[in-house]
């Protein structure tokens, strides 16, 4: 070994298979290894611990492993405070600046390991010194002089471990097919939902138009109405055509119980976005009696908060809509923070939006009919993750029926 460095590693570090992943990155990346020690736990609660001596030909290789190490968890033996550099202008990062992944994050300063706050992915650390703490900051929100954290020194990646107790998620977890049984996939999912939300845990809703096009848009609300979604994340799409389908029982202009296309249906979205107009929101929409029933009605009424991000594709759009795309990504982080779990159905963009956002440990579903856009969503970084290829208006309902059975027999 002509250059090497030694890293250690903490944790339930085997079942959950982070030593596998150590392996395969230092031989892939063109290193090798030699275990110096290896410390198994004797119980299924206990930590392992390993020391590994990481080698490879130079300099700049071996410092693109331990670079790539360190995001699985890895440390250095000897962990000195971070080093820290003013950012040069606004949305001006200094070199070297340090990435951040979306698993929890920890910094050493002064001496005191520090909980990065709202860990996202592909962000900087910023620390704020008179507040003593350590803040994840996207660089649309970096300013000139911030003390910004320089290369991996002193920094600490906590890489999720497998769930110490089985679960749909664990049991599913990283991968995609069209051939599972549907039904029985769908019965976990609401299991875990009434379970999450029994103990007070929080859950988001990303949702695309085609819910309002297959016919799932009554399974929606009632699961908002129900108590199940704390959060919606649309665009102008979903909120349209479900505001269309309330004032006139058709989407894109297709009236929903028949099959059938309504002479004149193509003109529906734009008089249900005229009426919003007019009304000044969707809320005044719903007070006032225009709109009497849907997903949106159903947000105003249980007083749930949605996040309509704009589209250049956009009709109108609605006077909610967000169309400042800066503006919509705060919007989405103030009410991401808090959430336990996410559901994304049949919206690849928007879903791409919100789960760069969340961090590596919140329970995610992801729903597409396109087996392509459930694994990309997948992709995004999340240690728990369902994919379920279906169409939204099978998904849709007979989630609703079982969670409304599961929420029966918990009550």
């Amino acid at each position: 070994m002509r250059s090497s460095q030694e890293i250690e590693l903490e944790g339930h570090i085997i079942d959950s298979g982070t030593m596998t992943l150590v392996f395969d990155k230092i031989m892939d990346m063109g290193g090798e290894f030699e275990v110096l020690i290896f410390e198994v736990g004797k119980r299924k609660k206990d930590p392992s611990y390993a020391r590994i001596k990481v080698g490879a030909p130079d300099e700049g290789r071996l410092a693109s492993i331990i670079s790539e190490l360190h995001r699985l968890g890895a440390r250095q033996p000897e962990v000195g405070d971070i080093t820290t550099l003013p950012a040069e202008g606004d949305r001006i990062v200094p070199k070297g600046f340090y990435s951040t992944t979306n698993h929890p994050t920890y910094i050493k300063y002064q001496g005191d390991w520090l909980q990065v706050e709202n860990i996202e992915m592909d962000c900087l650390i910023v620390v704020r010194e008179d507040e003593r703490k350590a803040v994840c900051t996207p660089l649309s929100k970096l300013t000139a002089r911030d003390a910004v954290v320089i290369g991996e020194q002193g920094v600490r990646v906590a890489y999720p471990e497998r769930p110490r107790k089985v679960s749909t998620f664990e049991f599913m977890q990283g991968s995609v097919s069209s051939e599972r049984p549907s039904e029985t996939i769908i019965t976990q999912i609401a299991r875990e939902i009434v379970t999450l939300k029994k103990k007070g845990g929080k859950i988001g809703f990303v949702g695309g138009p085609a819910i309002i096009h297959t016919g799932a848009a009554e399974s929606l609300a009632k699961i908002i109405r129900d108590g199940y979604i704390d959060v919606l994340f649309a665009g102008n799409a979903l909120a349209t055509h479900d505001i269309e389908y309330s004032l006139f029982g058709t989407s894109l202009g297709m009236d929903l119980k028949t099959g059938k296309l309504v002479t004149g249906g193509h003109k529906h979205h734009i008089y249900a976005i005229s009426e919003v107009m007019r009304a000044g929101s969707i809320q005044s929409a719903v007070e006032s009696g225009i709109i009497k029933s849907g997903i949106m009605y159903e947000c105003v009424k249980n007083n749930v908060p949605f996040v309509i991000a704009g589209s250049i594709r956009d009709d109108g759009p609605l006077p909610d809509v967000i169309t400042d795309a800066m503006a919509a990504q705060d919007a989405m982080r103030e009410h991401i923070r808090d959430c336990d779990m996410m559901l994304m159905v049949s919206t690849l963009l928007h879903s791409i939006a919100v789960g760069n956002c969340l961090p590596s440990y919140v329970k995610t579903i992801c729903v597409d009919i396109n087996p392509a856009s459930v694994t990309k969503l997948m992709d995004r970084g999340t240690t728990q993750a369902i994919g379920v290829v279906s169409d939204a208006g099978t998904f849709m309902p007979l989630l609703a029926k079982h969670i409304h059975r599961y929420g029966r027999i918990n009550a």
